[in-house]
């Protein structure tokens, strides 16, 4: 009986062993089994920063303001937001990228945070890799490096005068075509994730058309705005420095709330070879830059000539006139306990109009700035910053203003 029942036993062991596989089998067909595809707004991410500011401090001329870099610097002036910014973004297709960045820090009139739309393209890739790529829509004109180079990255809390006049808020509506490798695309990627103070990707390569009124802003004349670039990393040992040039060319008119009411401007005429309307003026730059990445010593250094719209106070009219300056900040990143450490220094000249101000300000601009960067985590960072200034900027209704003076700045900013 012992041997039967033991016999039994096996035979069912074996039974149950013998559905094994199959168990197996089956779960290996539901793992193999195609996944639901991703809806488009599945691929969507979210981010965005905030700086708060206060420029005041030791303070030795109320009346050196920079209407173009901070409206919380000068007279009657507190601590303000200097940028609220939010941006959905993310590849919905596999050659289809989305971004769209807004920021609640802008000011109409009176009123202050009123919500406005900064960036608006898509970048449509032509080949599978996305080397060479359309940009349709509201973008970054790329000219020049800082101009590309996000505030969020930004040692010095604003950008220099001599290349940032060259297109306001550094955006209009436009066409680009742009083209890096994907090893290269990556490296641009890299840089901005260990805060080594990269401009983005914007090609190695990259040329289109533009409105060339500055962003949200209606286009004024027959004629658009052309734009080339070229810039490469290059490694050289445990360097990596970035060289690069950048031209355009077009037509700029002021709109009639730029003109005081007796100033002088051109008539209508004909330019690039278009019947321009009232106030409309040759605007054309060569920019070229110099970039060492800060491992740990950095340099960034640009400098642009061209023509363009500028007050003339002998003549109490708008013309158009050379115009020269550049910039350079040397930079020392150090790594510690508290987190990352960026010493740096900027020295900057500029002597030409600001087409986008009033008249088209004439200026003339000397500038220096000692500052230090705190990332204390990646979500906080302070910035403190001793700037010494000479400015001189002049319009119709101002044709003396010489403003030369001292002051500490200082800016918080969290990233999200």
């Amino acid at each position: 009986m012992l041997t039967v029942a033991y016999f039994v036993v096996l035979s069912a062991s074996a039974k149950i062993s013998s559905f094994e596989p199959l168990t197996d089998s089956t779960k290996t067909l539901k793992v193999s089994e195609k996944p639901a595809s991703k809806h488009w707004y599945e691929s969507l991410q979210m981010r965005g920063y905030t700086q708060v500011r206060y420029n005041r401090l030791g303070e030795t001329n109320p009346n050196l303001k920079c209407e173009q870099c901070d409206r919380y610097w000068g007279n009657n002036q507190g601590v303000g937001i200097r940028r609220a910014r939010l941006i959905i973004y993310g590849q919905v297709h596999p050659r289809v990228y989305l971004y769209f960045q807004t920021d609640a820090a802008n000011t109409v009139g009176t009123g202050m945070q009123y919500l406005q739309v900064r960036d608006l393209y898509f970048d449509y890739g032509l080949d599978k890799k996305n080397e060479f790529r359309l940009r349709f829509g509201q973008s970054k004109v790329p000219f020049g490096f800082e101009n590309l180079q996000s505030s969020q990255n930004r040692l010095p809390l604003d950008r220099a005068d001599a290349t940032n006049s060259a297109v306001a808020n550094e955006r209009d509506m436009g066409l680009f075509f742009m083209w890096a490798p994907s090893k290269t695309r990556k490296l641009y990627s890299d840089l901005i994730k260990e805060n080594l103070k990269g401009s983005g990707d914007y090609g190695v390569f990259a040329f289109g058309f533009y409105n060339g009124q500055v962003a949200n802003k209606p286009e004024l004349n027959n004629n658009r705005h052309m734009v080339a670039r070229l810039s490469y990393p290059i490694a050289i040992g445990k360097q990596l420095i970035e060289p690069g040039i950048a031209a355009y060319k077009g037509v700029f008119t002021l709109a009639s709330d730029q003109l005081t009411k007796s100033v002088k401007f051109t008539k209508a005429s004909t330019l690039m070879n278009n019947l321009q309307p009232d106030a409309s003026y040759l605007d054309q730059r060569v920019n070229a830059q110099f970039v060492v990445y800060p491992k740990p010593f950095g340099i960034q250094a640009e400098y642009n000539i061209g023509v363009g719209p500028q007050f003339n106070p002998a003549t109490d009219s708008i013309e158009t006139q050379k115009l020269q300056g550049g910039y350079a900040t040397f930079s020392y990143k150090m790594n510690t306990k508290e987190g990352s450490v960026i010493p740096f220094v900027r020295i900057q000249k500029y002597s030409g109009g600001k087409k986008q101000e009033l008249d088209a300000r004439s200026y003339k601009i000397q500038e220096l700035e000692i500052g230090t960067e705190w990332q204390i985590n990646k979500n906080f960072e302070l910035t403190a910053m001793y700037t010494t200034s000479h400015r001189e900027f002049l319009d119709y209704a101002k044709q003396t203003n010489d403003q030369k003076g001292r002051l500490i700045r200082i800016q918080v900013q969290m990233n999200f």
